[in-house]
């Protein structure tokens, strides 16, 4: 299968294009630099020039290809209804290029917008969808995905874990060891009972490509291996590393001390995928969080 793939050298994607061409399909790569058309490159990948505001560029991948997995995303936390628009014109664009062929469209979101959905604390399963009209960030574009089941497309949305951890992470567990350090403690806010789910990247690009290859149309899929891990037992193993003490923060002063992780770290986020291991079968191999942050990557480098 050729599939086109945005955010194809990020952290995850780069991780996606690797899966896909291991398992025999050709990548066609949206690369917005010379330098990431030479990643891209040097990976076995065709190139695709064009950005998420190139809404022809989208469109003419899309429709040279046998299906798209959608990775790319602008995560500014300073305009993020922004972002969410950019994605939403994405989303509808590659929709709208594919529909009535029956090829996959798989999107990525993630498990803090069941968040939105919830009562605190209660499990997010893949039963969980937002009602139409629900205009919360990234829901709008997992409902325009599945609407297209009914218009031809075989359309899935994965929601990743908070965490998708491993080596070269840049993303949440990155943030929050930085934040540490600068610190001179580890924090969590209040009793830090409230939990993230979390998944190894390898195992994430390994339910990217089932999604691709097997998942119906109008599936919601998690990528969660584990359903729940405190914050709290998370900046114990941060302490430990790099030997600080562990502090709680009250949720009064979690923005001061976590800027713009502080409304993240709140949440409390326990989510299931026994569905989607069930549907696809998925089985993720690699280490949980707290066993990889023990294994001391993370904290070789000061990022």
């Amino acid at each position: 299968m050729r599939v086109f793939v945005t955010g194809a050298t990020g952290f995850i994607g780069s991780a996606v294009v690797r899966e896909l061409i291991e398992a025999g399909h050709q990548v066609l790569g949206l690369a917005r630099s010379d330098a990431a058309a030479a990643s891209l490159t040097a990976a076995g990948a065709d190139v695709q020039r064009g950005s998420l505001d190139d809404l022809d560029s989208l469109r003419s991948g899309a429709s040279a290809s046998d299906g798209v997995i959608h990775l790319a995303y602008n995560h500014d936390f300073s305009d993020y209804v922004a972002a969410a628009q950019t994605d939403l014109r994405a989303v509808e664009t590659i929709g709208a290029a594919l529909e009535g062929s029956n090829k996959p469209f798989v999107i990525t979101s993630g498990t803090f917008m069941l968040t939105f959905l919830l009562p605190p604390g209660q499990l997010g399963t893949e039963k969980v969808v937002a009602d139409a009209g629900v205009t919360a960030p990234r829901l709008v574009s997992e409902n325009a995905v599945l609407a297209l089941a009914k218009r031809g497309v075989r359309s899935s949305v994965v929601r990743l874990s908070p965490s998708v951890h491993g080596e070269d992470d840049h993303g949440f567990m990155a943030t929050l060891i930085n934040i540490a350090r600068a610190k001179g403690v580890s924090g969590y806010i209040g009793d830090g009972s409230n939990r993230w789910p979390a998944v190894r990247r390898i195992d994430a690009a390994h339910l990217f490509r089932l999604a691709l290859e097997k998942a119906p149309a109008g599936s919601v899929l998690h990528g969660v291996a584990d359903e729940g891990v405190p914050v709290r037992a998370i900046a114990e193993v941060i302490g430990r590393h790099l030997d600080l003490p562990l502090v709680s923060v009250s949720p009064e002063d979690a923005g001061e001390h976590f800027s713009w992780l502080g409304t993240f770290l709140a949440a409390d986020n326990p989510t299931s995928s026994a569905l989607t291991r069930e549907l696809l079968g998925w089985k993720p191999e690699h280490p949980p969080l707290l066993e990889d942050l023990d294994q001391g990557h993370y904290f070789k480098n000061e990022r």
